[in-house]
C-alpha cells in the first residue's frame, strides 16, 4: 500500500483533476518538494500521514476472511481496492471532490467526516462483507481466539495508534487536536464498558475479547465525530456503540449467515456509519449530506468491490483447498508455524 500510495494513490486522492478523482498529476510525488505546503504543513508530511490511512483501510478488510483465502488473491485485490475504491472516496470527501461541499459537490454543505467514518470504516466494512459473502464461511466456525491476551495486546496497540489518526487529522498541535484525542479516549473507554455490561446481561459472563472489541467499536464510532464533539457527547456515542455493534455481530452471523471472521462490518462499518449519523443527531452536520454520503459511498463500494472480487478471482484462486485450510495457512502458504512447546 505504501508503494501504491506513492505511485498513484496520493494523486488520485488529493490531486485536483475533477470532482470524481484527483488525476495523475502527482504520481511519484511529482512537483512535491520539502518546501511544498498542504495548508500550513509540509505536503510531504501530509502525504506520509495520509499514507497511514491508505495502509490500514485495506488491512481492516483482511480480518473478515482470514484462514481460508489465497495469498495471491489478497495481494492483488487489496492493491486494486485501495486505488479504485479507497483513493476515489478519499478524494470525494477529503480532497475537495464530489461530497466535500465544493462548487461541484452533490450536497451544498458537504459531508462531515473528520477522520474516516465513511472514508475508512464504511468502505472497509462493506468491502469485508462483500468478500466474506462471496468467499463463503470457514469450515470450522467455532474456534475461539487462541490467545485472548494477544487479542488484548493488539487492541491496545490500535487504541494508542488511534490517537495519532484522530488527533493528527487536525493537522496542527493545538486545542482542537487535544480535544480530538480526549474524546477518542472517552468513547473507547465507554464502549468497552457497555460492551462487557451488555455481554454480562446476555450471557452471564464478561470476556476480555468482548471488552476490547467494544474498545474498537467505540474508536470507530468516534472517528468521524472526534473533531466536533465534547467529552459528554463522546460518552454518549461510546455507550451506544458498545451495544449497537455487539447486536450487529450476531445479526451478520445468524441472520445474514455471513462469516465475517473478526466482525469487520459489525464493528468498523456499523461503528463508522453510526458516528457519521450522530454528527447530524448532535447538530454538527447536515442530515442530507451525512445520509447521502453514506448512501453514495455505500453503493459505490459494494459495486466496485464485488466487481473486483469476481475479476481477480478469474486470475487467482480466491479460496485455498480444504486440506490447506484445515492444516493452516501459516504452514501451507508460507512455510511458517508457531513454535510448538509440546515438542
Amino acid at each position: 500500500m505504501s508503494i501504491l500510495w506513492l505511485v498513484a494513490g496520493y494523486s488520485i486522492a488529493f490531486g485536483e483533476a475533477n470532482a470524481y478523482w484527483g488525476g495523475l498529476s502527482k504520481m511519484f510525488l511529482t512537483d512535491v518538494s520539502p518546501d511544498s505546503l498542504f495548508g500550513t504543513i509540509p505536503e510531504i508530511l501530509f502525504f506520509a500521514f495520509q499514507m497511514t490511512f491508505a495502509i490500514i483501510t485495506p488491512a481492516l478488510i483482511v480480518g473478515a476472511y482470514v484462514e481460508r483465502i489465497s495469498f495471491a488473491f489478497i495481494m492483488v485485490f487489496s492493491g486494486l481496492w485501495m486505488l479504485l475504491v479507497y483513493a476515489p472516496v478519499t478524494h470525494w470527501i477529503w480532497g475537495g471532490g464530489l461530497l466535500a461541499g465544493a462548487e461541484w459537490s452533490l450536497f451544498e454543505n458537504g459531508v462531515n467526516d473528520f477522520a474516516g467514518g465513511i472514508v475508512v470504516h464504511e468502505t472497509a466494512g462493506l468491502a469485508a462483507l462483500v468478500v466474506a459473502a462471496v468467499l463463503g464461511g470457514r469450515r470450522n466456525k467455532n474456534v475461539p481466539p487462541h490467545n485472548p491476551g494477544y487479542v488484548m495486546i493488539g487492541a491496545s496497540m490500535l487504541w494508542v495508534g488511534w490517537f495519532g489518526f484522530n488527533g493528527g487529522s487536525v493537522l496542527a498541535a493545538d486545542g482542537t487536536a487535544a480535544m480530538a484525542l480526549t474524546v477518542t479516549h472517552i468513547s473507547a473507554g465507554t464502549a468497552s464498558l457497555t460492551w462487557v455490561a451488555y455481554e454480562r446481561i446476555k450471557y452471564g459472563k464478561a470476556s476480555m475479547v468482548g471488552m476490547v472489541t467494544g474498545t474498537i467499536a467505540g474508536l470507530a464510532s468516534i472517528t468521524p465525530a472526534s473533531g466536533s464533539v465534547n467529552p459528554m457527547e463522546a460518552m454518549l456515542i461510546g455507550a451506544i456503540a458498545g451495544v449497537l455493534c455487539q447486536e450487529m455481530c450476531g445479526l451478520i452471523k445468524s441472520v445474514l449467515k455471513i462469516d465475517d471472521t473478526l466482525d469487520v462490518f459489525a464493528v468498523h462499518g456499523v461503528g463508522g456509519i453510526f458516528g457519521i449519523i450522530m454528527l447530524a443527531v448532535l447538530g454538527y452536520a447536515d442530515w442530507v449530506a451525512q445520509l447521502g454520503g453514506i448512501a453514495v459511498v455505500g453503493v459505490f463500494t459494494v459495486v466496485v468491490t464485488y466487481a473486483l472480487v469476481k475479476i481477480v478471482a478469474l486470475i487467482f484462486p480466491i479460496r485455498v483447498s480444504h486440506e490447506d485450510e484445515i492444516t493452516g495457512l501459516d504452514l501451507t502458504a508460507h512455510g511458517e508455524r508457531a513454535y510448538d512447546h509440546s515438542s
